[in-house]
């Protein structure tokens, strides 16, 4: 199986300039704990996830909208391309101890990204050899379901 069968598309990017705010809102509405993040040109120049969020505005003191991406995010991203086998993405999470892989073109901009989401889903619409492996992968995959938007409250700040 191909990463193009499984991959999350479209993506959502980021720009390096964007402030961890933009990122925090955009994972909020779509979902997603990571974003890869891009320059001018489109191109990949590093990732963002909810973490480094946390961890960035916890240890500058600053509130979001005042730190940009580029201080916080991952520049060194391990990615893999559309026509790359899907072994080769589970490969390259196991050897990086990653969650998550951008996809991307032959000009390094991303088209998508593969998770072990999407790597689980995918083994739950494949057949499974016992009852047991395939239990398995249905947990798997239940867990990793995409949760139904929902309205959300928002707790104000007191005063």
């Amino acid at each position: 199986m191909r990463i193009d069968e499984l991959m999350s598309q479209p993506v959502t990017t980021c720009g390096i300039n964007d402030t961890l705010n933009a990122a925090a809102e955009t994972m909020w509405s779509r979902d997603c704990g990571v974003i890869p993040v891009v320059n001018d040109e489109g191109r990949l120049v590093g990732i963002v996830t909810d973490r480094d969020i946390c961890m960035g505005a916890y240890t500058q003191g600053l509130p979001l909208c005042a730190i940009p991406v580029a201080t916080v995010m991952t520049r060194q991203v391990h990615v893999c391309q559309a026509a790359d086998l899907l072994e080769t993405a589970e490969r390259l999470m196991a050897e990086k101890q990653v969650r998550r892989l951008p996809v991307v073109d032959d000009e390094e901009r991303p088209i998508g990204l593969i998770s072990l989401n999407d790597v689980t889903r995918g083994a739950a619409r494949r057949k499974r050899e016992t009852a047991q492996d395939r239990a398995i992968v249905n947990t798997l995959a239940a867990v990793c379901q995409p949760r139904a938007a929902e309205p959300v409250e928002r707790m104000s700040a007191p005063g």
